[in-house]
């Protein structure tokens, strides 16, 4: 590695080599913080461009402003890993990085959920974001000096300061997310034992089920979420203090030796990326593009979904007066939506158990049950786009199985890596776990890029309600070329690999041994 990475053998590999095994029980709870992320993510996805929406933008502004996440985690997960494997604190690698994070986020998620709170509301003349971009596209009106009226209790006024505020700070929120959550799966790789790693990637699925299952109950406390924002953030915040807490009194990390640490220039953590690149195994390469493929279908449904019920099922609208047809079927829309999410969360939690069970008790190969899960977004994204029209009830039919393209590439790739390392480390091979999770992650966010790219330039063309069907057309793609990838990855058991290069080595050391008797015994007649 380059200069600056530590091999976890400083203290991962040792502790293992003494045959520590911690008990699952603990490392269960280590991972609980997995949850309270999730919770977090589950709630602000969907909400991000209804909320900004809300605070006066047009849908196209709203939708692009969610390239924040994809662009801040491409560069912070992989930084953030990097910074994590060699860090030389006394209090380990991982804590310091989850108690900065969770600092940050408690600064910044409030600083943008209470955005309307902190600013005045004031009129916005001709050049307010709302008079400069009513509308959608093809759709929209010319600036006017008429303000949209938000709400009865704020009459004819749009929080202007609140969304040029919010906007930025909703990246600035993004990046402590991405602080907080990075260092998570390594703490948890760093202390399981190489038997461990597969299912313990698989129980943070599992804990990522609960968490969308508590986002989307948190849905339901309010007829219009977005109303409510500062109120919801402060609760999720609070439960991700629980959490770690909780992860902090179990954990215990041994810090890297100072003396033996290398000196790190402020470039480190990047040429660290690049090095982690250069001698990552083929596999990660390998998995890296299917992740971007499965996620841009993921994508669709995760952030896109809720105003896929509210304005194209239901054919509701978040700005329409209470007590108004359109307003009645944006709530329930809404309310289809999280009841369908939290089917969808208890799909999720089951389906991580299914998956464990494979593992662990048959010898399929992960790619042959990677492969389905992601064919199955395949399938509903399709009848999203085409069949289900107005039809409600099959709306959420397609919400809850779309979660198993999730399932399967938040369990299988990233075990497939910890166990990879964890072998590794054992060889004495310099590794980065986080790091390489970290990159797995860069193509999870390139892949949500790309989604939220594409849903603005069709929105720039025609309305949001017209837009959402299309790209879940684009997810289908995506998705059947992710499920064919995931067909031909080189998942072969690290011991089947080293077991057929030690024959080919031998055959060759063979082959060496024969040329060498050869040229020993013609020697002579040479000489003569």
């Amino acid at each position: 590695m380059a200069s600056g990475m530590e091999s976890p053998r400083s203290p991962l590999s040792d502790s293992k080599k003494k045959g520590e095994v911690w008990p699952v029980w603990k490392l269960v709870l280590i991972a609980l913080p997995q949850l309270s992320v999730q919770v977090l993510w589950g709630f602000i996805g969907p909400h991000s461009a209804p909320y900004m929406q809300h605070l006066g933008a047009g849908a196209v502004l709203a939708t692009l402003n969610n390239v924040a996440g994809p662009i801040t985690g491409f560069f912070t997960g992989p930084i953030v890993g990097a910074t994590s494997d060699s860090l030389t604190s006394k209090f380990g690698r991982r804590r310091p990085v989850i108690l900065t994070g969770l600092v940050s986020l408690w600064i910044a998620g409030m600083l943008f959920a209470g955005a309307e709170h902190i600013f005045p509301l004031n009129q916005c003349g001709a050049m307010g974001p709302a008079a400069v971009l009513e509308g959608n596209g093809a759709n929209a009106t010319k600036a006017t000096n008429a303000p949209r009226r938000l709400s009865e209790a704020e009459p004819d006024v749009v929080p202007c300061t609140a969304l040029f505020f919010a906007a930025p700070m909703y990246w600035v929120m993004d990046v402590t997310i991405n602080i907080l959550q990075t260092p998570h799966r390594a703490l948890v790789a760093d202390l399981a034992s190489p038997d461990q790693q597969v299912p313990m990637q698989v129980v943070f699925v599992f804990m990522m089920s609960i968490g969308n299952f508590l986002a989307f109950s948190i849905m339901q406390i309010y007829e219009k979420p977005v109303d409510h924002m500062i109120e919801l953030m402060f609760g999720i915040c609070l439960l991700n203090t629980v959490c770690v807490a909780i992860q902090f009194s179990v954990a215990r990390e041994r810090p890297l030796n100072k003396a033996g640490a290398p000196k790190q220039s402020f470039c480190s953590p990047v040429l660290n990326v690049a090095e982690a690149v250069k001698h990552s195994p083929c596999l990660l390469y390998q998995l890296a593009g299917v992740q971007c493929l499965v996620w841009i279908g993921n994508t669709a449904w995760n952030l896109y979904s809720a105003q896929w019920f509210t304005q194209a099922v239901f054919q509701g609208a978040e700005h329409a007066g209470k007590g108004t047809e359109e307003y009645n079927n944006y709530v329930e829309g809404n309310a289809a939506f999280s009841f369908g999410g939290q089917m969808k969360s208890v799909l999720q939690l089951i389906s991580s158990l299914v998956i464990i069970a494979i593992l662990l008790k048959t010898t399929i190969r992960p790619r042959l049950v990677y492969a389905p899960c992601i064919f199955i977004g395949t399938v509903v994204s399709l009848l999203a786009a085409f069949v289900v029209g107005h039809a409600g009830g099959f709306a959420q039919l397609c919400l809850i199985l779309s979660i198993m393209p999730e399932t399967g590439s938040f369990a299988i790739p990233f075990g497939l890596v910890a166990t990879l390392n964890a072998r590794a480390a054992r060889e004495g091979k310099l590794v980065s776990t986080a790091l390489q999770m970290a990159l797995l992650n860069c193509c999870v966010v390139i892949g949500q890029q790309i989604c939220t790219i594409i849903l603005a330039l069709i929105q720039s063309q025609m309305s949001l309600e017209k837009a959402l069907p299309l790209v879940f057309m684009v997810a289908a793609v995506a998705q059947g070329f992710g499920g064919i990838g995931a067909l031909f990855l080189n998942d072969a058991p690290p011991g089947e690999d080293s077991e057929e290069e030690t024959e080919a080595d031998a055959e060759e050391g063979t082959d060496a041994d024969a040329e060498n008797s050869g040229e020993a015994k013609t020697a002579p007649a040479q000489g003569e």
